[in-house]
């Protein structure tokens, strides 16, 4: 008999169709279609408004490697439903819908287990939870869903299908959060930089050689260096002057551990001229009244 979800919980879903759902499964073994465990949060407007969890027999071994992971065994699936039974239920969460993993590792097991047990694929748009938070937190040194859970303040329990799902989940409303860049827009491809703007001949920021860190080298804030006569250059290296960081924590840990950051220092610390300071600590205003003003 399979496991409902509580009564409480269909209803809400039946009222409300989800912005987007977040599926998470676990396997047996290294075999994708080996599904032993499923969980799927649907969310709307920032918040949770149904989950379903549930064990599955993979009708399949159970590998030592996979169970240490996650913990669950043979015993634990005896007499739960297999992939087969609970098709429907899946394919009724997220058909016709946006769907998101945390990598397309789920997406691979779920057709794998289509195709094993002779059900037909399941029609879903899906989204990378992954590529979702390398693109709003691109400077963090790892993205993976427990580093990311942490780093969010969100409750997690690793490698569980339903805490995982949820987990991803939030990293999707908080991405929404920090970027502004709502659900549609992240389904687009992203946008690739342009070239840097070219410098003006003259201005107060002339000869200083500028990397960002938060923003493309062809954003607002590029144009406004160049603009100032300052050179907008792709990366750190030993001839950059300046290392400006945006964003509303510009010395959080994230930036503290990138790339760009660490290079700085450690050219500063090697003697060179460079200098690390936020985008309000420019003050790029300030710096074109007075050259106006001069």
């Amino acid at each position: 008999m399979l496991d409902p979800a509580p009564a409480s919980q269909t209803d809400v879903a039946d009222m409300l169709t989800p912005d987007f759902v977040v599926i998470d499964v676990e396997t047996a073994c290294s075999r994708v279609s080996s599904i032993c465990q499923v969980g799927i949060v649907g969310f709307r407007d920032g918040r949770e408004i149904f989950e379903y969890e549930t064990l599955v027999d993979p009708r399949d071994e159970f590998n030592v490697f996979n169970t240490r992971i996650h913990g669950i065994t043979e015993q634990h699936v005896t007499g739960k439903p297999c992939f087969g039974d609970i098709h429907g239920i899946v394919d009724g969460h997220l058909s016709g819908r946006t769907t998101v993993a945390h990598s397309y590792f789920d997406k691979g097991a779920l057709a794998a287990a289509c195709r094993i047990h002779d059900r037909p694929p399941i029609e879903t748009v899906w989204l990378d939870s992954v590529r979702v938070a390398q693109r709003a937190w691109p400077d963090l040194a790892s993205h993976r869903l427990g580093g990311l859970a942490q780093y969010l303040g969100i409750a997690h329990k690793h490698h569980d299908a339903l805490s995982d799902a949820r987990a991803a989940g939030w990293v999707i409303v908080k991405a929404i959060d920090h970027t502004g860049i709502a659900l549609d827009e992240w389904l687009k491809p992203p946008r690739k930089p342009g070239p840097a703007p070219r410098p003006a001949p003259t201005g107060p920021l002339s000869g200083e050689r500028i990397a960002l860190l938060g923003e493309p080298r062809d954003g607002r804030l590029a144009n406004a260096i160049a603009a100032l006569g300052g050179r907008i250059v792709s990366a750190v290296g030993n001839t950059t002057t300046m290392l400006v960081i945006t964003g509303r924590a510009p010395f959080s840990y994230s930036v503290r551990n990138s790339g760009a950051y660490r290079r700085a220092e450690q050219y500063r610390r090697l003697g060179g001229t460079i200098r690390v300071v936020s985008e309000v600590e420019l003050d790029l205003p300030a710096i074109a009244a007075g050259f106006t003003a001069a």
